[in-house]
Parts: structure tokens; C-alpha cells; sequence
């Protein structure tokens, strides 16, 4: 047996959910099929806009997010991900509607990072996700320091974000990530973490100077883990 039937709250943004189901599959280190994990994906691209949301008058995923962890535990799921880091700030409607564990992300990656034992942690996350504070409480809960974007880059990169989102993976948006991520660096960062699940698409530990905590990447090996205790 592969292990418990994971239940995936998905499609913010599709993408990211694919990227996320691929690392899954490849992380697994499966002989066979039947080694796989079980998946069950609700991929809803209809969840209202965690940003926006995070601003005053923008309608709330709570109650979408809700639904679909309730028809993930219908369906059979054990536990449940969520591959959206801003969406976090919105889990506890999550853990209010079903029984079923969940596996946190921001926890997850903030290990992660923590295992380089960093002076400060550089972050790169979606609007959503800063205003809620869930990474700069969590690595704080550490012992951690944090750098974000200054206002101007922090717009630049939610311009990225909806560029990835809309399909543009070329190399000029690869280029301002990268130069993203050096300006948190040169601002005293000794460790990147991509906190949004659009960077994966664009950024790699090949184009950072310094460790690159990829959410995903750290999400994938911890569902693995559990799914298969």
C-alpha cells in the first residue's frame, strides 16, 4: 500500500497545483504505480482572489475553501494540502471543517529554512500572504529575522506573480526574479524563501546566491513523509 489518500485544495493557481502533483511524483521515488501516493484534486481556479481578499472589501476564500476540504474528506481523502501559500491565512476554515489532518506549508517551508540555521530569512510572497504576517510570525516563533521587498519591488513582484500566472515563464520574467532575490540578499538575507507557488516556475537555486527554500518542494517532502508514517 502507498500510503494515506491525500486530498489536494488546489488551482491557486493551476499551475502551481501541477507543479506541485509533478514534484509529488517525482519526490515519491515509486518503482511501480501502485507505489504512488493516491491522489484526490479539487483544482478550483474560482477561489477569490487571497489578495484582493487581504484588502479591505475583497470577498473571502473562507467559505470556498471550506466546501472543497469537505468534498475532499467525501471523496476519501486522509489528509489534506494546500499548495497556496497566501490561502494559509485562511486555513483555520480548513481545520474547522473537517477532521482530517493538515499539513501546513508556511510551518513546513519555515523548517526548512530554520535547518540552514540563518541570521535572516529574505521572503518573497504574494501581498496576501505579507499583510497576514504568516511568514515573518513564523520564522520570528524561530528565533528568525526577516527581510521582504521594499514597496517599489514588492509591486514589481506581483506584477511577476500575475505574469506566471498568465502564462509568461520567459526568461526576462525568470531575470527579474532572480533580481528580486538578489536585492533581499544585498539587504542582509543569507537565505531565500520562495513563498508564493508561481516561483518555483521561475527561480531555481541555480540563479540565487544563497539557499532557496522552495514551499513546494518542502510541502512535497513533507506530504510524502506523512502520507507514508
Amino acid at each position: 500500500m502507498s500510503g494515506r489518500t491525500v486530498g489536494i485544495i488546489g488551482g491557486m493557481g493551476p499551475a502551481a497545483t501541477v507543479h506541485f502533483m509533478a514534484r509529488l511524483q517525482a519526490l515519491t521515488g515509486a518503482a511501480r504505480d501502485e507505489d504512488h501516493l493516491h491522489l484526490i484534486v479539487d483544482c478550483n481556479p474560482h477561489v477569490p482572489d487571497r489578495n484582493e481578499a487581504a484588502r479591505a472589501g475583497g470577498a473571502s476564500p473562507q467559505a470556498v475553501l471550506a466546501t472543497m476540504a469537505k468534498g475532499l474528506e467525501r471523496a476519501g481523502a486522509q489528509l489534506l494540502v494546500m499548495p497556496c501559500n497566501a490561502a494559509h491565512a485562511y486555513a483555520g476554515a480548513i481545520t474547522a471543517a473537517t477532521s482530517l489532518p493538515f499539513i501546513d506549508l508556511i510551518e513546513t517551508a519555515c523548517d526548512e529554512a530554520a535547518a540552514h540555521a540563518p541570521q535572516s530569512v529574505g521572503i518573497l510572497a504574494a501581498d496576501g500572504c505579507l499583510e497576514a504576517g504568516l511568514y515573518q510570525n513564523a520564522l520570528a516563533r524561530r528565533g528568525l529575522a526577516t527581510v521582504v521587498c521594499e514597496p517599489e519591488a514588492q509591486a514589481r513582484f506581483m506584477a511577476l506573480i500575475y505574469a506566471v500566472k498568465a502564462g509568461d515563464v520567459g526568461q526576462r520574467t525568470r531575470a527579474a526574479m532572480r533580481g528580486l532575490a538578489a536585492r533581499l540578499i544585498d539587504a542582509g538575507a543569507d537565505v531565500i524563501l520562495a513563498g508564493c507557488t508561481e516561483i518555483p516556475l521561475v527561480l531555481s537555486q541555480a540563479d540565487v546566491e544563497a539557499p532557496l527554500v522552495d514551499s513546494i518542494e518542502a510541502l512535497a517532502r513533507r506530504t510524502i513523509e506523512i502520507a507514508r508514517a
